[in-house]
């Protein structure tokens, strides 16, 4: 990890935004993406309670990815009409795997859900991750292509090779990868996993 490079990202972040996250401006962008408000949901809909019920949980994933901002919106109806495609075996094998993901092994869980979606081309990285960010948006990660290569690049972040295939590997280090960056700065950047994954973005240098 570049150090300084990430200093300085901060230096000119909270210069132009005083206060990080909790910065009017920074307070509007929040609003529109309600990452509080659609981690709520998780956390009641997403209960490990809740997975008894195999056909209602993934009504309710389906409902999670569709009201996230930060899923294109080419990709929600596709995901959807997937999900509610699949027979009964798949649709149990899929559910079984975002309880393992959120209340279980994760990286079988990773696993079993990658194995369904790659089915329906779907392996998408913005849908492998939408959902556990926002059951633990303090800890989890949303792993945005383009934002995410430009993380690597800018920041130094050794061994960290981007696939456009997910892979349960790739995304444990990046995972521990922001974490540790989260350390290293003021916690008024970092509200959330997403809000500082936004901030990184945000001082990225466009090369």
């Amino acid at each position: 990890m570049n150090l300084t490079r990430l200093r300085t990202a901060e230096a000119n972040f909270l210069q132009q935004y005083p206060g990080g996250f909790s910065h009017p401006d920074m307070q509007a962008i929040g609003k529109k993406h309600k990452v509080d408000q659609v981690a709520e949901l998780a956390a009641t809909v997403l209960s490990k309670k809740r997975f008894a019920n195999q056909g209602q949980v993934l009504d309710d994933i389906v409902k999670i990815v569709s009201r996230s901002s930060m899923v294109s919106l080419f990709e929600k109806p596709k995901f959807r009409d997937y999900v509610n495609g699949l027979n009964r075996d798949d649709r149990a094998y899929l559910a079984d795997g975002f309880r393992k993901l959120l209340h279980g092994n994760q990286q079988k869980g990773f696993e079993e859900i990658l194995d369904v979606l790659v089915e329906g081309k779907l392996a998408k990285w913005s849908l492998m991750t939408i959902v556990p960010l926002y059951f633990r948006p303090q800890t989890e990660v949303f792993v945005k292509p383009t934002t995410t290569k430009n993380v690597i690049r800018q920041f130094e972040l050794e061994d960290l090779v981007y696939h456009p295939r997910p892979s349960w590997a790739f995304y444990a280090a990046y995972r521990d990868a922001i974490a540790e960056m989260k350390k290293k700065v003021s916690p008024s950047l970092s509200p959330n996993n997403a809000a500082f994954t936004g901030f990184l973005m945000m001082t990225q240098d466009g090369k």
